[in-house]
């Protein structure tokens, strides 16, 4: 009996789908081939770019960021610190103080210089931050697959936009920016804006707060600050300025000096003296007689107490000198009305315009 002669023998899915050739396709792939050699799954191994390599490079790039962003950080601090210091790192150091600089600076600015460092590490770091994070933002949607060009474009429109609807933002804080290089002013410092006069509270890139002697706290914009008087920055001079009448000026400066010499010497007030105080003789002249100038330069911390102690001491100086009562009664001597001479031709007891 003779075999049947077999057909053709149905389908099989293999002979709908054919499997690739991994290894052919993983040839010019190493990641794809090591993960086939590993797993030997044909989809696992195709997809080891997007599941594997994308996933760690991103991972990657945020790593080195962070980095990058506390290694410069580190160096921000450790720069910033030095301010307590003698020597001031020439980025720190305000711009006036890199064209001259005198010895009489370094009596004043360490705490000074802390403050101020603060505040410009603060804003070195914030801008560290801010770039290195976009750029690590920006690789990783490059590798997520975003086209980089349209989001670039788009973001620098919206950044022209931006600048134009915030001119004063803008203004506010590089106004702010260079006040705090050229160290205008700082926390603690007595001020003088326009409008607002007293002690700076805090200092930002945006406002500067003052509370006035009234105790009212302004807040002001730095790009609406204009000028601005330190009362407290470096040395401040003390005048004073004391009418004497017409008593002999040689002795009220000789007793005025003497005064002021002792107050510079006495222990509570001997630091607070840059130069010895001087007495530079009569600054004005008027109907009401003579005005003695006393002047002394000062630590701008000292000046009020250095003023009011000398002005008790050069009025107690006069009185216990006797000075005091003659320029009194220099000054409430009755003086006619009309010149001696008209007075002369008349033997009247009562005269136009003269007293009786």
């Amino acid at each position: 009996m003779l075999a049947p002669n077999p057909g053709p023998s149905s389908p099989t899915p293999t002979d709908y789908f054919q499997s690739p050739d991994v290894s052919a396709i993983c040839d010019t792939d190493v990641v794809c081939s090591r993960v086939f050699e590993w797993t030997n799954n044909q989809w696992l191994a195709n997809s080891s770019y997007v599941i594997i390599v994308k996933p760690l490079r991103i991972i990657g790039i945020i790593l080195i960021a962070m980095l990058i962003r506390w290694l410069l950080h580190r160096a921000i601090d450790r720069l910033t610190h030095t301010s307590s210091r003698a020597s001031m790192p020439a980025l720190l150091r305000p711009l006036r103080e890199k064209v001259t600089a005198t010895a009489e600076d370094g009596q004043f600015i360490p705490e000074r210089r802390r403050q101020r460092a603060e505040a410009i590490g603060s804003v070195l770091r914030s801008f560290v931050s801010a770039v290195v994070f976009t750029m690590a933002a920006l690789l990783v949607f490059g590798e997520l697959g975003f086209n980089l060009g349209p989001l670039l474009a788009s973001a620098g429109i919206v950044g022209v936009a931006l600048g134009f609807g915030a001119q004063s933002l803008v203004k506010d804080l590089i106004a702010g920016l260079f006040m705090l290089l050229e160290d205008q002013y700082g926390v603690g410092d007595t001020v003088d804006v326009g409008e607002a006069t007293g002690v700076v509270e805090t200092v930002g890139l945006r406002i500067t707060t003052i509370r006035d002697a009234r105790g009212v706290l302004w807040y002001i914009r730095n790009g609406e600050i204009v000028r601005v008087g330190n009362k407290s920055q470096g040395w401040a001079m003390v005048v004073i300025d004391i009418p004497i009448g017409f008593v002999n000026s040689e002795q009220a400066i000789a007793v005025l000096r003497e005064a002021a010499q002792a107050v510079a010497e006495l222990p509570d007030h001997q630091t607070e003296f840059l130069e010895p105080p001087d007495v530079v003789g009569v600054e004005q002249l008027t109907v009401d007689g003579a005005t003695i100038r006393t002047i002394a330069k000062t630590t701008a911390d000292g000046q009020v107490t250095v003023q009011r102690e000398l002005r008790r001491a050069l009025t107690e100086a006069l009185e216990a000198s006797g000075l005091s009562e003659r320029i009194a009664a220099s000054r409430l001597l009755p003086r006619g009305a009309v010149p001696p001479a008209y007075l002369g031709n008349s033997g009247n007891d009562q005269q136009p315009g003269g007293a009786s």
